[in-house]
């Protein structure tokens, strides 16, 4: 963008972008494999044969939720190994940064859900719903509230 500081060539820039999304993968691959373990963990545990229709019904929806974000993650990389050496490599990065956007918003409502699945098995339904909804709130700060911080402080120069 004029007047980033920067002094880059377009390639240079597509190279940058394409190294910033993959930092930002590998960061949200961690917390995705850790979530999706102990998913496949719990139907294997002998409570996982006591919990309620509703129960069963969110966790698969969980475990579908984490299979997506699987997918999501591998796609960039896969999108990658098909174009490369192509000089597709801003190409590439459009369509990574979307993928990686759905990424954080299918991690998001994983979350979510796995917070509420937890509190509704170890408490009660009524704090599995708190917890989703106070969850579900806590991501809209993040991905509404916290941005629009973020841009006022840069136009002041805080």
């Amino acid at each position: 963008m004029p007047g980033d500081g920067r002094d880059e060539t377009l390639v240079e820039r597509a190279d940058r972008n394409w190294g910033d999304i993959l930092q930002e993968l590998r960061a949200v691959q961690t917390g995705t494999q850790i979530i999706t373990g102990f998913l496949l963990a719990v139907a294997f545990q002998p409570v996982f044969q006591e919990l309620e229709a509703y129960e069963v019904g969110l966790y698969l929806v969980l475990v579908v939720l984490a299979g997506c974000a699987t997918v999501l993650g591998l796609a960039p990389i896969i999108m990658h190994r098909q174009v490369f050496g192509r000089q597709r490599k801003a190409e590439l990065v459009r369509a990574a940064n979307r993928m990686l956007v759905a990424l954080l918003v299918v991690v998001s409502f994983l979350a979510a859900g796995v917070v509420s699945l937890v509190f509704d098995v170890a408490v009660s339904r009524t704090a599995g719903f708190v917890a989703l909804g106070t969850s579900i709130l806590v991501l809209l700060v993040f991905w509404t509230v916290v941005p629009r911080l973020g841009r006022r402080r840069s136009r002041t120069g805080v």
